[in-house]
């Protein structure tokens, strides 16, 4: 409310609160974020499950008179019931609805009202909840839409705002859906798409994708007009079906998982133009049954795993390195798409979902080996474990500190982060067999400007079968890891339970408002780790100015660090950092898609030089030469360097020691912008981008150039990287 005087008198202020609220309500937009009077300690039910009632008890708000107290089915509710009045500020619900979450309060006194809910009590402010039962199928969608064009800094471009969101859809009722109607491509009027903006999360509550259909989703790009989404970011959809068209026209940290795609119109990066460009995105775990098969025309890569597509053997769009593992009717191989047969290792995110006893629940699915398609059936939700949300998990929200979030790790507890931005003073320490950290509507663990967490954002203890899942890692402060996986030097194995880093982002640069310098993001030296979807990102730009400066203000050296031993990594994004951007040191490592960009901004050529001076810039991703064992495939590297004095190459993409089980398939690079170039696919092979698109489709003890053998500076247990003296 800044637009409002100061001198305004409180009760101007209120009636303007409530009307702000009510608009909302009814899914009217407006500019006065509806707010309670009272803080969340001062609100609250208590379930009588014996007896079935809700007793509720509130603040005093308001001026005079007694407190009515209506009753609706959810929050959004089309109808909300005359229940009781009352002089106190207590009240009791003695027939409530059956389901002790179809439970939503209005208490007005005068012009104020406020709302109560357990779900609201449970999850906070930052999730919304929708519910077809009591709702209009339109409801939902015009929310949402109203978020985007408000949310942030305006929706499209709120890039860099703290506010995190997630959105709820419990299951159908009968032949109930939540599509208002359209027709279309996504990015059309007509299809009357929900379109998520950045920090969203859309979720379906239900055991099976279909038990929740939506219409048409569509995520809308902000830059050259509407046909680049090369900085759409920072979303995610899970466990629902698209009936209509699925425009999810996106690139990094962009997840897609346990979807049914019921219908497809056009490209699944679908802005309605022929010159749209987008920059990698993930899908898995999903089904697609429509007739036609989808098109990723415009994106420069995707990642796409244990998905079935309608049948063909056509391409599906896709510039430079499209990789499809475990997929049914993937496209045929050739110099752009890779098949993958099987993936060899894989353990689903876990999610939330309603139980059958009306009670919220986390399934954590299963380890499978060898596996084709998804995990799930059109009858069979997929082998796991349902854990009970309020028995087994710490329900974290925005405003709890590391202090109470390890004190309920060390409790036995998981943790679900409701959508936030988490400020931390120390590491969150996952310190347990078997915990669980888990986010939702990307969720963020920052290191604040305090300068007393020297360590990092999330350490994750050498054990067997720990995840971490969906969160993002941001760095207000200086560092040594944000995420590491086990101590240096650890031995243990985990091939019987693994540990699994799901849907991870670590983001150096972008927000903060000081220097920061961070020796590596992520650093996994644990045995038997599986990554499914990184993006480990040293900021090209953000909210200060580029230029020069930057180079020297987010400084970090290597985006991560691989010293563990049978490391399986699916969907690695890594890019712009200063040295090594990966450096794998382990043995029997497994890399299924990589994706980089090297940093834009080494200044000259002096100043940029790997292995000794002798070469110059740093590879992308460097096996040491060490390792005796390791295979990955579907690279990608793509020279940028827009801010160097004009004069900067790098010499390789790619190094690898020249040893007979060292292999890396489907290797390419190109250009996209910028004077300098990458002179070499891998090992002084391959040929120069300054020519266009070089492509290598294997590499295994070559006849390449040997990269000179060095010591690789890797953090010790010291409390500051002493890499760079800052000022």
């Amino acid at each position: 409310m800044k637009s409002i005087n100061k001198r305004m008198n409180k009760k101007i202020i209120l009636i303007i609160a409530v009307l702000a609220f009510l608009m909302s309500d009814c899914g009217v937009t407006t500019s006065f974020p509806a707010r309670e009077k009272t803080s969340a300690t001062d609100n609250s039910i208590v379930y009588n499950k014996s007896k079935k009632t809700m007793t509720l008890s509130w603040a005093e708000f308001g001026f005079s008179g007694d407190y009515t107290v209506e009753r609706g089915g959810s929050r959004l509710a089309t109808e909300f019931t005359f229940i009781g009045s009352t002089s106190n500020r207590k009240f009791t619900d003695t027939k409530p609805n059956t389901s002790k979450y179809e439970n939503y309060y209005r208490i007005t006194r005068d012009s104020d009202t406020i709302v109560l809910s357990l779900e609201k009590q449970l999850f906070g402010d930052n999730v919304y909840f929708y519910d077809r039962k009591y709702e209009e199928a339109a409801t939902a969608r015009n929310e949402m839409n109203a978020h985007f064009a408000t949310i942030g800094k305006g929706g499209a471009n709120g890039e860099w705002t703290t506010k995190r969101q997630a959105y709820y859809f419990k299951p159908n009722i009968g032949e109930q859906t939540y599509d208002p109607g359209g027709s279309g491509s996504a990015s059309s009027t007509e299809a009357n798409s929900i379109e998520l903006g950045f920090y969203s999360h859309i979720g379906g509550l239900g055991k099976l994708p279909a038990d929740v259909k939506l219409g048409s989703v569509f995520t809308r790009p902000h830059l050259s007009g509407g046909a680049n989404a090369t900085c759409t970011f920072w979303r995610s959809i899970e466990n629902v079906t698209v009936m209509r068209d699925f425009g999810w026209t996106v690139s990094q940290s962009t997840s897609a998982r346990r979807l049914q795609i019921e219908s497809t119109s056009k490209y699944i990066s679908d802005v309605g133009t022929s010159n749209f460009w987008g920059s990698g995105g993930f899908i898995a775990d999903s089904r697609y049954t429509s007739s036609s098969r989808p098109n990723w025309g415009g994106q420069q890569q995707w990642y796409t795993r244990n998905t079935v597509f309608p049948a063909g053997a056509g391409a599906m769009g896709g510039a430079y390195n499209m990789v499809w593992q475990g997929c049914i009717n993937a496209p045929d191989a050739d110099e752009i798409n890779s098949p993958v047969p099987h993936t060899p290792v894989i353990r689903e995110k876990p999610f939330l979902f309603m139980g059958d006893d009306g009670e919220y629940k986390i399934f954590v699915p299963s380890w499978q080996k060898e596996r084709i398609g998804p995990s799930w059936s059109a009858t069979d939700m997929g082998k796991g474990e349902i854990q009970d949300l309020l028995t087994d998990w710490y329900v974290a929200k925005e405003g709890d500190t590391e202090v109470e979030i390890n004190a309920a790790l060390k409790s036995g507890k998981n943790i679900f982060f409701t959508p936030g931005h988490y400020s931390l003073n120390a590491p969150i320490q996952v310190n347990r067999k078997n915990a669980i950290l888990l986010g939702a509507g990307i969720a963020s663990v920052t290191l604040e400007p305090t300068e007393k967490n020297t360590w990092g954002c999330i350490y994750v203890d050498d054990k067997d079968g720990i995840i971490v899942a969906g969160l993002l890692m941001d760095s207000f402060n200086s560092t040594t890891y944000q995420i590491r996986v086990g101590e240096e030097g650890a031995k243990a194995s985990h091939s019987a339970n693994p540990v699994l880093l799901s849907d991870i982002t670590c983001r150096v640069g972008g927000v903060q408002s000081k220097n920061v310098q961070l020796h590596v993001s992520m650093q996994i030296n644990s045995n038997n780790v599986v990554g499914d979807h990184f993006w480990l990102w040293r900021a090209d730009h953000g909210t200060q100015p580029g230029g020069p400066a930057r180079w020297t203000r987010d400084r970090c050296k290597n985006g991560l660090i691989v010293t563990g031993n049978d490391v399986t990594l699916y969907a690695l994004f890594t890019e712009h950092h200063q040295e090594y951007e990966v450096i794998w040191l382990g043995e029997r490592g497994r890399v299924y898609f990589f994706q980089n960009e090297p940093p834009y901004d080494p200044p000259v050529q002096a100043e940029w030089r790997s292995q000794g001076g002798r070469v110059d810039g740093y590879a992308a991703f460097k096996v040491a030469n060490t390792v005796k064992e390791h295979y990955s495939i579907g690279f990608g590297s793509y020279a940028v360097f827009t801010g160097t004095d004009g004069n900067v190459n790098k010499q390789n993409a790619f190094e690898v020691p020249n040893t007979p089980l060292v292999k890396i398939e489907k290797m390419n690079v190109t250009r996209f912008a910028g004077p300098g170039n990458i002179l070499n696919v891998i090992n002084g092979t391959g040929g120069s981008t300054a020519t266009g698109v070089k492509r290598v489709l294997l590499y295994n003890n070559g006849t390449g150039t040997q990269p000179f053998d060095e010591e690789f500076d890797l953090p010790d247990q010291v409390s500051w990287p002493a890499y760079i003296v800052m000022e």
